[in-house]
């Protein structure tokens, strides 16, 4: 028997009131990350120098004696963690709203080169319709996309002219197609290389890429939901093939990052099965294809080099 929306609403309450606390830590601590690593960011853009570990050493060096430098973080985390608690709370709400028992979002601090793994929820009933799984699969990447637009346009237009600037550092990052698009029509006839990102623009980058990565139609991912809701039984199929894709990617463009992937893929490709044969209708149909265009405009072969 499924249960009613006031159970799953009652239980999801006392969750949130025992976890709270956890969520709030985990959340202060990937703000914390987010914005040491955005301020050797922001120390990098603002005093013209390249994207080093030397330069993120020096600015965590610097904190202790002059934490008002973490100001300079602020415009990258806030970004980041604004598209990243998008994407989650689409999810959530969307989850809320069949009444499916769902945790609030898991922050991960980590002192990586975005200063995050990202984010998550736990989704601990079942979900009992091809549509449902469907809604909650595609909303994550439409809210995260729709609230990094403005934030790619903004972060686009404070960045700079600069002869090489994209090329110098220990980090060369590749431009996914939105980004470039935005960048031709604020810097027309400006080659990439020569476009000095502002840490806005940093920040829709990575969550760009989040948005690739999520959007995957491999096991359950995001976008492997999406292709179970279309596909059914063959989306065991295509997440194998798709892994292998996966692993040619990451040799052809000889990036890592894929082979890193395609192994914590290898935990997830078993989809929960869904008995149900409705239609997911003509809208559902373009918000799939919607949701096609997203993984386009975000991805790219070699994120960073």
């Amino acid at each position: 028997m499924h249960p009613s929306i006031g159970e799953s609403l009652q239980f999801a309450r006392v969750d949130v009131n025992r976890r709270l606390p956890l969520h709030v830590a985990l959340l202060a601590l990937t703000f914390l990350t987010t914005t040491i690593v955005g301020s050797g960011l922001g120390i990098s853009f603002h005093e013209d120098l390249p994207l080093t570990l030397d330069t993120f050493w020096k600015t965590l060096l610097r904190l202790p004696a002059s934490p008002a430098l973490l100001w300079m973080g602020l415009p990258y985390s806030l970004t980041l963690l604004a598209i990243l608690f998008a994407h989650e709370m689409g999810h959530y709400v969307t989850c809320r709203r069949y009444g499916i028992d769902a945790s609030l979002p898991y922050f991960i601090p980590f002192p990586s080169l975005l200063g995050t793994f990202g984010a998550f929820i736990r989704i601990r009933s079942p979900i009992y319709t091809r549509r449902a799984l469907f809604d909650v699969g595609v909303a994550g990447p439409i809210a995260g996309f729709v609230t990094l637009l403005p934030f790619a346009v903004i972060g686009v237009a404070l960045s700079r002219v600069e002869p090489g600037a994209a090329l110098r550092g220990d980090w060369v990052f590749s431009t996914p197609l939105l980004l470039r698009g935005i960048e031709l029509l604020l810097f027309p006839n400006v080659p990439v290389h020569n476009i000095y990102l502002h840490p806005v623009a940093r920040a829709a980058w990575a969550g760009l890429l989040a948005t690739a990565l999520n959007l995957i139609p491999i096991g359950q991912l995001d976008g492997g939901h999406i292709v179970y809701a279309f596909f059914g039984h063959w989306h065991k199929a295509l997440s194998r093939a798709l892994l292998v894709v996966l692993v040619v990617v990451g040799w052809a463009a000889d990036s890592w990052i894929w082979w890193v992937w395609a192994v914590l893929l290898l935990f997830a490709l078993r989809h929960p099965v869904i008995c149900d044969e409705s239609e997911l209708g003509s809208t559902r149909v373009k918000l799939g294809l919607a949701a096609l265009a997203m993984l386009i405009l975000s991805f790219t072969p070699v994120p960073v080099r």
